[in-house]
Order: structure tokens, then C-alpha cells, then sequence
């Protein structure tokens, strides 16, 4: 089987120590992704919390930090109940250009989704779109 991931790059017009505040703060996230439950933190769990109406402040996807190297790299896994739980990970590299940063997004861990794999990460390739245009929008 191929090995699915998906693979983001975006151009942000603001330094990494910026963009890495709108990545690890739970405030941060929730102005273009989803609130989170406290900051991340290096070896600890996180929540993201919907903020779809009537379901505000429910857990909406999970994981833990396997490792933060501020503002260059950051690596956690991440899970949700319309993956029934399986455990993905996302690795995000940011790497400091004149004017800017090169944020990129590895998305991988599909095999570990039993149903369904090829429509959940396809569905997952859509909304990092989605989600990277307001990151853009916040962090520029």
C-alpha cells in the first residue's frame, strides 16, 4: 500500500516566533483553527474544542506533543472521533526566510485508519485548506 500523507507549504509574512504563538497557544488556535484546551506543551496531552453552535467546548480532536523545538519544529499526534480515534501525526517545520516564514505540514499516519483511509485523508487535504486561509489572514 502507498504510503498516503498529506503535505501543506504555505509563504507567511510574519517571522516563526510569530507563526509558532498561532501553532502552540490555545487562544492562538482558536483564531483559525479550533480553541485550544491549554497551550501545548512538550510530552503532553492536548484537546481542541469545537466552537460549533450548540457544542462549544467539546472536545473535537486530541492527541500529545512528542516534541517542540521553538520557533523551528513542532510534532504531535492527532486523532478525532470521525477517524474512530486512530492516531495520526502532524509534523510542522518553520523555517525563517527574508520577509517571512516557509510553514510546512506533514500529515501522515493514514495506515492507521482502518475505514475508509483514502476519503479520510482526502477530507482531512480539504480542510487544512480551509484552515491555512485564516491562518494567513492572522498571523500576515
Amino acid at each position: 500500500m502507498t504510503k498516503m500523507q498529506i503535505v501543506k507549504t504555505l509563504f507567511l509574512k510574519a517571522p516563526p516566533a510569530h507563526v509558532w504563538k498561532f501553532l502552540t497557544e490555545a487562544d492562538r488556535l482558536a483564531e483559525w483553527f479550533h480553541r485550544g484546551g491549554s497551550d501545548l506543551k512538550e510530552g503532553g496531552d492536548y484537546i481542541l474544542e469545537t466552537n460549533s453552535y450548540g457544542k462549544e467546548g467539546e472536545t473535537l480532536c486530541w492527541g500529545r506533543v512528542l516534541e517542540m523545538k521553538e520557533p523551528e519544529r513542532l510534532v504531535h499526534t492527532f486523532t478525532h472521533n470521525f477517524i474512530d480515534g486512530a492516531e495520526t501525526k502532524c509534523t510542522w517545520t518553520l523555517e525563517a526566510v527574508a520577509n517571512g516564514t516557509i510553514l510546512t505540514l506533514v500529515h501522515d499516519g493514514w495506515e492507521n485508519v482502518a475505514e475508509e483511509r483514502f476519503n479520510a485523508a482526502a477530507s482531512h487535504d480539504v480542510g487544512w485548506d480551509e484552515h491555512f486561509s485564516r491562518l494567513r489572514r492572522v498571523t500576515n
